[in-house]
């Protein structure tokens, strides 16, 4: 590994049914990742996994062993989720872009290739536009956006609306939040992500839960990092005008992913801002929610993005989905599940 930071293999195993690794790095305190198919010798650009508000490592298990293909392929753990701990202070959105880039510098070598899901996409935007050099392609999977002018789903206004309030965010997560018994805890992120939670893959669904008690096993569930992050994570897209001036400044080839069920980040936004940036593709995928598809599905065509569900049963007639997702970059390996096929001749758009 590329860095003289002090890095060691992490006790933890919950990502290894996917031949995944993890370690521990000293990167001004400890920070967790893993590493698909540590054991190959890669050659092409290295990817970096960036996930979301309450997401980890394990949310990119079911595409990372493919997208590992003949490249480095890692997942980090951000501060205060996951395995790294983390606090007020290094929580929110800005510091973990200080480790993104310490990360990506650090450990995997630069310019790296990032795929990031709604917190982590802003994340990722955010790292593109400060450190250019750094980043080869953007991948940003259902990013956080500025809020639009349709009507916001009700339970997730709800949601943060506790969270964005002072005393009543931190005695919410503290007395409801923290208690939540593991499984129940799983339950409620599937079911406000997922379009169809019956999807969800039961060996992921058990290794989230396993996680999730291990983090509060070692008291890594803290409201104050949790409120930090989202508290920080609704300033910044609350600036509509910096953000997509951010955007715009993004100079690298960018492919933007959408679920159409999406809750949190409803479809409307990315399909007014596909060419944002310079080299902009949209990719909007029918019934997928924040956490989407990771198996083939529909003849040769891959999956949308990125997460715990199952893809429902394949449809050889069904054509719809080609049509509405664009040809991906250049740069992203042909192999990838992320990548769509160029929508046939006889199809509109």
């Amino acid at each position: 590994m590329s860095t003289a930071a002090p890095i060691r293999p992490a006790p933890w195993r919950f990502a290894a049914p996917w031949g995944a690794r993890g370690y521990v790095g000293d990167l001004d305190g400890p920070v967790h990742w893993i590493e698909f198919n540590p054991g190959d010798r890669p050659h092409g650009t290295p990817i970096v996994f960036v996930h979301g508000l309450g997401g980890s490592h394990l949310n990119w298990c079911l595409i990372g062993p493919e997208l590992a293909d003949g490249r480095r392929a890692v997942a980090l753990d951000l501060h205060g989720f996951g395995l790294t701990p983390g606090s007020r202070a290094t929580a929110t959105v800005q510091r973990n872009t200080r480790l993104l880039d310490r990360f990506v510098r650090d450990v995997t070598g630069t310019p790296v290739i990032l795929v990031g899901n709604s917190m982590g996409g802003l994340i990722s935007l955010m790292q593109t536009a400060v450190a250019p050099g750094t980043v080869r392609g953007l991948v940003l999977i259902d990013p956080a956006l500025p809020p639009s002018r349709q009507a916001p789903d009700r339970q997730v206004a709800g949601q943060f609306l506790l969270y964005a309030v002072p005393g009543l965010g931190e005695l919410y997560v503290r007395a409801v939040m923290s208690r939540r018994p593991p499984e129940l805890a799983v339950q409620r992120v599937i079911e406000l992500c997922f379009a169809d939670p019956s999807r969800a893959d039961p060996a992921m669904l058990a290794a989230s839960i396993a996680l999730a008690a291990e983090r509060r096993r070692r008291e890594h569930p803290n409201a104050a990092a949790f409120l930090a992050a989202s508290r920080s994570l609704m300033r910044l897209v609350g600036q509509r005008h910096r953000y997509w001036e951010m955007m715009a400044a993004v100079r690298v080839p960018v492919l933007l992913i959408g679920g159409e069920a999406d809750q949190l980040v409803p479809p409307r936004p990315c399909a007014r801002r596909p060419h944002a940036t310079r080299a902009g593709r949209r990719s909007c995928c029918p019934e997928s929610g924040t956490l989407r598809n990771s198996r083939p599905q529909i003849k040769s065509s891959a999956p949308c993005g990125t997460g715990w569900e199952r893809s429902p049963p394949a449809q050889a007639e069904d054509h719809e989905e080609e049509r509405k997702c664009s040809s991906s970059p250049a740069w992203m390996p042909r192999s990838s599940p992320l990548r769509r096929p160029t929508p046939p001749a006889t199809s509109a758009g």
